[in-house]
């Protein structure tokens, strides 16, 4: 399924995530600093700052009285809370925590890609997907 151009920015970012999360995730002891140091980049120039357009703009996408769009919102915060979390004690020779965190990340961007985007594209009407991706372009452009 295509994306929506509104969305599209996020998903750039998510191709981006899960390249990081395969490295990641075949790092072994010789390899660690290497995958380390590319998901330090990627934290730095999109991660972080994509966590913080997704959690500002899709969290009040939808009224929080759907509870199909709560759930997701909820997953979505709580994984961020979590790879936030991973990432601060992240260290260059950390296999497991490589591994842990690119499995999460992974899966992560999965969930989001093949449910929490196409259900708001799905549920929100044409002008206010176009105004959302307009939020989204401004806080991309302003982080």
């Amino acid at each position: 399924m295509k994306r929506s151009d509104a969305l599209a920015p996020l998903s750039r970012d998510h191709h981006q995530a899960l390249m990081v999360a395969m490295v990641m995730r075949r790092a072994d002891a010789d390899s660690a600093p290497a995958a380390f140091a590319r998901f330090e980049s990627f934290w730095a120039r999109h991660g972080s700052r994509h966590f913080d357009v997704e959690e500002a703009e899709l969290t009040g996408a939808l009224p929080a009285s759907d509870e199909e769009w709560a759930r997701g919102c909820e997953r979505m915060a709580v994984e961020h809370a979590r790879m936030r979390a991973l990432a601060q004690r992240l260290a260059p020779d950390d296999v497991a925590g490589l591994a842990e965190l690119g499995a999460l990340l992974h899966d992560h961007v999965r969930f989001e890609e093949r449910e929490l985007f196409p259900y708001l594209e799905e549920h929100l009407d044409p002008a206010a997907l176009e105004d959302l991706g307009r939020r989204i372009a401004i806080r991309e452009r302003d982080c």
